[in-house]
């Protein structure tokens, strides 16, 4: 059976304990840890302790390679991959989600695919690479700016994730990518998006990519990897409010992913 897990991302701007803490009470299977500007989440022994406490496990470590984690754990792109395999190891979680590289990260991106597939091979963890989306300038025009591309489904990963909410940006179905990668589709962020410009995270069944036929149609296939509730709840004014988000959304989960 698939894990449902919480995304440390889910809660911000609170911090990685109050995830691991929500969590726990509204009966999440795991959390995956972003690894960001929060420092709790760039420590493994913190994660762990964290971990520990709420008998909650870590089933995957995001790396820090968004645009605004880009000097987090160093600059070196590698060097941030290892130390986010560590991480893995040391608190028992199997995968770790990456982001393609960006289009000026030309080093990095020449060799991404070959080094993804090395590093799995001398880590025993799966690195799963997230589908992004091209940067729309306008409705009609989109700039590329992952190489070797956004879609990891066109490229020889052997573990991928896929994001609805990016999925929605890059008007892309994300069924369609699912079939295309198959039995590669090892980790989900369970999310939705309304198909604009905007990387939006919304609630799962509150936008447009219908979350719901997407769960339906990984039940169908048996999906065995993470589903992981990962939505924006900056909005949230107070801590119920917020509460109510990933309350709703691990519900929506549990009700149209049927094994």
């Amino acid at each position: 059976m698939a894990l449902v897990a919480l995304s440390t991302a889910s809660v911000y701007p609170e911090s990685s304990a109050h995830a691991f803490a929500y969590a726990k009470a509204l009966g999440y299977d795991a959390v995956e840890v972003m690894v960001g500007i929060d420092a709790l989440s760039q420590q493994t022994a913190a994660v762990k302790q964290l971990s520990d406490h709420h008998d909650l496990p870590v089933c995957a470590v995001h790396s820090p390679c968004l645009l605004f984690t880009q000097r987090v754990w160093g600059t070196d792109p590698w060097g941030k991959l290892e130390r986010s395999a560590e991480m893995a190891h040391a608190v028992g979680a199997d995968v770790v989600v990456v982001h393609p590289p960006f289009r000026w990260q030309k080093d990095y991106a020449a060799g991404f695919v070959d080094g993804v597939a090395a590093l799995e091979e001398s880590t025993g963890l799966a690195f799963a690479v997230e589908n992004m989306y091209p940067w729309r300038a306008s409705a009609r025009r989109g700039v590329e700016m992952y190489l070797p591309g956004w879609d990891p489904s066109g490229e020889s990963y052997a573990n991928a994730t896929v994001d609805l909410s990016h999925a929605a940006i890059a008007q892309a179905s994300p069924v369609e990518m699912a079939e295309r990668l198959a039995t590669r589709l090892r980790h989900v962020h369970l999310t939705d998006g309304s198909g604009s410009a905007k990387d939006e995270h919304l609630v799962p069944g509150r936008g447009a990519m219908d979350a719901q036929g997407f769960l339906e149609y990984l039940a169908s296939v048996r999906f065995g990897g993470h589903i992981v509730v990962e939505i924006n709840t900056r909005r949230a004014t107070t801590r119920d409010q917020r509460e109510d988000d990933l309350r709703e959304s691990l519900a929506f989960a549990r009700k149209h992913f049927r094994a």
